[in-house]
């Protein structure tokens, strides 16, 4: 083999070593690798940095340099060098190096199977990946903090790799016992006077003592949580004015028997503090009255060390209102903001903040990175940070939140680097690193619902790109990237179909942030018999519908703002098709309908779990005011038509059996002003009903009607990852001329999962769990839901996010609700509510959008008469709606 000149000691082979001790110079003639590898030699001669030809000093530099190279790599066990023979200036090598083994297969026991997996993802045991002593500590130290974050503080990793005999490769097999989860049985306090035990474990926020009534936060112990809790005391204590207040010594003791732990902690408490003169130093661009009032605290105010330094820098919070944000949202990227107290006088701390401003910096050079399907001009005309523009901190939030909002990427994972921050330029590069995420969804469902089985195919692509519709290699599968998204749904039973198209332009002409919208559906509905299921298709109701729109961002008050407006037509057909929801069966009723709105959205970043932010939009929908010109008294238009009305039903006035019928009197004598032969001057039922059905029809002919609706969501963050979503929300449906009448359509439906089904009458479902699907809609003296007039709702909901990885979003949540809906506004009473709360999860992903699933209690009983009990628990299904 030769001399062995570097690797585990030095030895000599089949001939004697020469004498290398000062060092001799060679020229590097050859080296030939052998040992066990799948690198060609070559490859692993580059590795090491030598070539042939250069000269060496042996022993030197050069083969110890070799070796550290090839080590840094990670792929190799044994590395040594060896003198193969020497002839006179010329030195050949052989280099004998082991290449390590790769993981061909990994089994982890004593977890779940279901855990098994995330486990090695999480762990990043791919298969393939070389396996040295690294990877095998890692991996251990990963899996036990995973369960020791769970509570299980005794969890105990073995790994032991397998050799596989048929290549280099090893399996590895990770035993894991997580032993008993261990909680903490007591957390006690000494030397605190100021504060009880139990306020300052209220101040430790993930560090909890066991007990019975904890339901969100579990009482385990993670040392690397307990410490930043040790700190949430120490902050409890300064945000009160003691200042000086610190832990002396703190001690956590393992109970073998009871198999709990125990934490003592000894507080030093010291004085109560108050804020004497603040002054500020190095501010040439803002004044000391308006950093004062942005900084909020006068003299004499009880000393709070944690307010004063969220007023100055609030990390909690990147868009807050604080002195830091006020220089970096006005180019003052380099700024330094320090208070520093000056004086202490008894109880009196006099500070100092101290600024240093300096140069105003400017966004240079903005790039974008991830996205491999969505056009870089998608994402750049969304961007709020340019090329020579004035840094702005706020304008860096804003163009993160506008990225989460387009719906191609994990929000989650948007994260914005900075790169050749420059401070004597006042430059500053900014490349937004982006994940792309599934942008298009299938709905394929089956199920039973108004009186049937119903399917439903639905096709979401939110991505799309018209433009490639002819570009065969833009076909992949479909033509993706511009941002604009195409809906196709189709839906269908024994007795209905519905088929709807819709499209919309984010950026229409391209230039200018104006959205274009536009759809275009038909449903064809038959009267069934709910009980036998029989569907009599010569009695149907078809349903057309077209709308346009656009709607523009504004830039006042703030470009926030969107002001919305469209233009839609509806065609309604009945033919014979009675069924008490509409007061005609035969005819058509058209709906030429413009609607103005006016929203503002700030919720951010992620759009199905916001954090923070609010959404207000307001809406007006109004129809041409016909009865103002189009010359017909619809207060006797029996008359002008010549149809007598026989008898109106349901006055709630007195009335008379005839012929089996029940006929209002009052109405019938104050429609004829006779009140004799009563009998015989009412023929038939029928027909009476058809003449009403007449004066209807020309009554809806083409639809009067205002609708204004109102709508605010609040969402804010209060504890922990705890997010609460505060929702209210109104709805009045208002005629021009009361002697025409409320319109049949366009009303409200209150109660159950809000979903709306096959329903294109212009009927708006409003969802309130707890009860009954459109439960809460009063009905007529009849007993029929002909949809309310006004309508409000009021909604509280605690969310929490279980994961918000871009291939599955998952958030818990609890809600309380109350709502009610009214079939007059003099009937409208705001104080009057039905009641529910209850639990639910949702669950996001990207290819199926959101499903999830509620369990609701109603307080109350249903609006029907005889009804007193509370309506109980329901169950909710939630296809495809974010609440």
């Amino acid at each position: 083999m030769g001399i062995l000149l570097f690797g585990n000691v030095f030895q000599s082979t089949a001939q004697e070593r020469p004498n290398f001790d000062q060092g001799i110079r060679y020229i590097l003639a050859d080296i030939d690798v052998t040992g066990k590898i799948t690198f060609n030699k070559q490859t692993v001669v580059t590795f090491a940095g030598l070539q042939k030809g250069q000269m060496i000093t042996v022993p030197g530099e050069e083969i110890s340099s070799a070796i550290k190279k090839l080590g840094r790599l990670n792929l190799f066990s044994d590395i040594d060098f060896y003198v193969s023979r020497i002839e006179g200036d010329s030195i050949y090598l052989e280099l004998e190096i082991y290449e390590l083994p790769k993981l061909s297969d990994v089994k982890i026991q004593g977890v779940k199977k279901s855990k098994q997996e995330t486990l090695i993802k999480d762990s990043g045991l791919s298969k393939g990946k070389v396996v040295n002593e690294n990877l095998i500590t890692t991996t251990k130290n990963f899996i036990e903090n995973q369960y020791r974050k769970d509570g299980y503080y005794n969890a105990k990793v073995a790994i032991n790799t397998v050799s596989d005999t048929t290549a280099n490769e090893v399996k590895m097999v990770v035993n894991v016992d997580r032993g008993d989860k261990i909680k903490i049985d007591r957390i006690t306090f000494n030397g605190n006077e100021k504060f009880t035990d139990k306020n300052l474990r209220k101040a430790m926020k993930n560090t909890k003592q066991k007990k019975f009534t904890r339901i969100f936060k579990a009482s385990k112990f993670v040392r690397e949580k307990y410490k930043e809790d040790l700190v949430s005391v120490i902050d409890k204590y300064k945000e009160k004015g003691y200042r000086d207040a610190r832990i002396i010594s703190d001690s956590v003791v393992f109970n073998k028997e009871k198999n709990n732990l125990s934490i003592t902690i000894n507080v030093e408490e010291g004085n109560k503090y108050y804020f004497g003169d603040i002054k500020f130093l190095g501010n040439s661009v803002y004044s000391d009255q308006l950093l004062n009032r942005l900084l909020g605290i006068k003299k004499g105010d009880v000393y709070n060390g944690v307010l004063l330094q969220k007023r100055i820098a609030d990390k909690t919070r990147p868009d807050g209102e604080t002195i830091e944000n006020l220089y970096q949202n006005n180019g003052y990227l380099f700024s330094n903001i320090d208070a520093v107290e000056v004086r202490t006088a008894n109880d009196t701390i006099d500070f100092e903040v101290r600024i240093m401003e300096g140069p105003v910096a400017y966004f240079n050079k903005i790039t974008v990175v991830g996205n491999d399907r969505t056009n870089d001009e998608v994402i750049y005309r969304e961007l709020r940070t340019k090329p020579g523009q004035k840094y702005s901190k706020e304008d860096l939030v804003r163009t993160i939140r506008e990225i989460g909002q387009l719906g191609f990427f994990d929000p989650e994972a948007i994260d914005p680097k900075f790169k050749n921050v420059d401070a004597a330029a006042g430059t500053v590069d900014i490349e937004y690193n982006l994940v792309e995420k599934g942008s298009s969804q299938i709905e394929l469902q089956g199920g039973y619902g108004g009186g049937g089985f119903i399917g439903t195919l639905g096709l979401s692509f939110n991505n799309f790109s018209v433009r490639n519709l002819f570009n065969k290699e833009a076909y992949k599968p479909l033509p993706m990237g511009d941002g604009q998204k195409v809906a196709l749904r189709l839906q269908g039973s024994s007795f209905f179909q519905t088929y709807s198209l819709s499209f919309s332009e984010p950026w229409f002409g391209g230039k200018k942030p104006v959205q274009f919208s536009s759809s275009i559906s038909y449903s064809k509905q038959y009267l069934n018999n709910y009980r036998t299921m029989d569907v009599d298709r010569g009695k149907s109701f078809n349903i057309l519908s077209v709308s346009v729109g656009l709607a523009k961002r504004l830039t006042a008050p703030d470009d926030s703002f969107v002001f919305s407006n469209a233009i839609s037509y509806q065609y309604y057909d009945l033919n014979n098709y009675n069924t008490g929801l509409f007061t005609f069966g035969d005819g058509a009723s058209r709906n030429l309908a413009y609607t103005i709105g006016l929203s503002r959205n700030n919720k951010g970043v992620n759009p199905i779990f916001p954090t923070y932010g609010s959404e207000f939009s307001i809406s007006a929908k109004f129809t041409p005011p016909y009865s103002m010109f189009n010359g017909v008294d619809y207060g006797d238009l029996e008359n002008q038509e010549e149809y007598k009305l026989k008898y109106k039903a349901n006055s709630g006035l007195a009335t008379v059996e005839t012929n089996g019928q029940t006929v209002s009197e009052g109405d019938y004598i104050r429609e004829t002003g006779d009140n004799t032969n009563l009998y015989e001057r009412v023929d038939n039922y029928q027909d009476a009903d058809a003449d009403q059905s007449k004066v209807d029809q020309k009554k809806f002919n083409w639809l009067e009607y205002y609708k204004i609706k109102f709508k605010a969501d609040w969402y804010t963050k209060i504890y922990g990852k705890f997010v609460l979503r505060s929702m209210g929300e109104f709805g009045f449906l208002g005629a021009y001329n009361q002697e025409r009448g409320l319109v049949p359509f366009e009303r409200f439906f209150l109660g159950g999962d809000g979903l709306a089904n096959f329903a294109l009458d212009g009927r708006e479902v409003i969802g309130l769990r707890g009860y009954p699907n459109q439960s809460l809609t009063p009905t007529d003296a009849r007993g029929l839901q002909n949809g309310a007039t006004v309508y409000n709702k009021f909604s509280l909901e605690l969310r929490y996010p279980i994961t918000l990885k871009g291939q599955a979003q998952i958030f818990a949540l609890s809600f309380l609700e109350a709502g009610a809906s009214y079939d007059s506004f003099k009937n409208y009473n705001p104080f009057v509510l039905q009641r529910s709360a209850g639990l639910g999860i949702r669950v996001f992903m990207p290819a199926f959008g959101l499903l999830g699933i509620d369990f609701g209690y109603g307080f109350d009983a249903l609006p029907i008469p005889g009804m007193t009990k509370p309506n109980g628990w329901e169950t909710h299904f939630i296809i495809g709606q974010q609440f």
